[in-house]
């Protein structure tokens, strides 16, 4: 049986700045909070850097022809703040901006769209040693920023997005310190939060203000939440963990408000919320990114930090676990946007990124036959399509990732990507999914 899907659905891949560019001191390039934080002795597995990593900066060109052989339609990138303002605002770095510059004239010349992100964590040092995103200047920072980017390749980049998964930099590299910058503080990690959610408006308002071409929105991580059992300690418990991860994101942006049940428990850890924030977090979004992984089952834990919650990782029957140890259910997804459409006013949706890490082992040739990941991703986006069937307002589907890269704590550990890259010669080699997901596309539709 086909699934096909409607004309001009957008099919791409996504990549972030610090997992492929490499290149961290050159052409001018500041340091960022990942380039310092990697530095520091046993904070990443292997004490694997993004120093190199797939050497993007310098393989650009031929990254962009492999997309253009499998016949992406999109590519969702991210630009790092400090290649383009080396100390986060002031002067930028010419070599900076023409590599992006560059990047975009490449992508468009292979016919695929170029889909730009502002921020995927490689936050400038320079701005983290006066506060960084704790210090509310940041968010008119990020704003200046914003704008250098939209007049440097508004021209022709019509798809934008502020951040990629803030909640991810402010509770991991601010609350538990497994991420840069390595902070472990609740409090601040909600400001962080908060600042950026601020940021982002204040990103959009000056996108308006310019009056841009094209679109803006935000990519946010929503996990599928679900109660270990029917005992209320558990129910509410799963209600914390989705309010946090969940609805302390929706809410501002779609209602102009913060989930004040989450804040009457989190208590002294709430943020510090002006009276005319929430007006600006509250712009109007072209649409929702959505990054979706897994599903999660949550208990009452009294050691379970400030939620007073556990999460295990949950599989549908018949699924394993991928190589993070992270449980797949494809109707999780389903789930997922099912609550937007219900609970946030039906918003037009991108899956920005859905993937899989597993244990790839290539042939004598270097190819992998990897169709525990095609399964994975046939799965997924079965579960995207019965979403859309269900009145979901889906326009695009991104896979994660385009290539091998690295990733965060885990280092040169885990393998996501359509494409293998051998990290000691820097070689690319397609594997099957990459091949599957190339019929996809071409198809604009999926056999089940």
């Amino acid at each position: 049986m086909k699934l096909s899907f409607p004309e001009g659905f957008l099919w791409g891949v996504a990549t972030s700045s610090y997992q492929i560019e490499g290149a961290w001191n050159e052409d001018g390039k500041g340091e960022s909070i990942w380039d310092r934080f990697v530095h520091k002795p046993y904070t990443v597995l292997n004490a694997d850097t993004g120093d190199i990593a797939c050497d993007h900066y310098h393989r650009m060109p031929e990254d962009v022809e492999m997309m253009k052989r499998l016949g992406l339609k999109a590519y969702r990138f991210s630009i790092s703040w400090p290649r383009v303002l080396p100390y986060g605002r002031g002067k930028p770095n010419p070599p900076g901006l023409d590599f992006y510059d560059r990047l975009v004239d490449n992508l468009l010349s292979a016919g695929i769209q170029p889909v730009a992100n502002l921020d995927h964590w490689d936050f400038p040092h320079a701005l983290q040693e006066v506060g960084g995103w704790s210090n509310r200047d940041c968010t008119d920072w990020f704003a200046d920023y914003a704008q250098l980017m939209f007049q440097s390749l508004g021209d022709r980049v019509v798809m934008w997005s502020t951040h990629n998964e803030p909640w991810v930099l402010a509770f991991l590299g601010h609350g538990t310190g497994e991420h840069a910058p390595g902070i472990c503080n609740y409090a601040m990690a909600y400001q962080v939060a908060h600042h950026l959610l601020l940021g982002h408006g204040k990103a959009v308002q000056v996108f308006r203000q310019g009056a841009y071409q094209g679109q803006i929105g935000i990519i946010l991580n929503l996990g599928h939440f679900l109660p270990a059992s029917e005992r209320e300690a558990d129910l509410a418990a799963c209600r914390r963990a989705y309010m946090e991860n969940v609805a302390f994101f929706l809410e501002p942006l779609f209602f102009g408000r913060y989930p004040q049940e989450l804040f009457d428990w989190i208590g002294f850890h709430q943020p510090k919320v002006l009276d005319c924030d929430l007006d600006i977090i509250h712009q109007p979004i072209d649409f929702l990114g959505v990054n979706h992984y897994f599903s999660e089952s949550i208990s009452h834990a009294v050691k379970g930090l400030v939620l007073k919650a556990q999460n295990e990782p949950y599989s549908a029957p018949g699924w394993g676990r991928t190589t993070m140890n992270w449980g797949i259910n494809p109707q999780g997804l389903l789930a997922v946007l099912m609550d937007i459409q219900k609970n946030y006013g039906n918003p037009t949706v991108y899956i920005t990124e859905n993937g899989c890490s597993f244990s790839d082992v290539p042939d004598e040739n270097g190819f992998v036959a990897d169709w525990d990941r095609v399964n994975y991703l046939r799965a997924y986006i079965h579960a995207a399509h019965q979403a859309m069937q269900a009145g979901v307002d889906l326009r695009g589907y991104f896979a994660w990732s385009l290539m091998d890269n690295f990733e965060w704590a885990w280092g040169y550990s885990r393998r996501f990507g359509l494409v293998r890259v051998d990290y000691r010669t820097q070689r690319r080699f397609l594997k099957q999914s990459a091949l599957w997901y190339s019929q996809v596309i071409a198809a604009n539709g999926i056999d089940i």
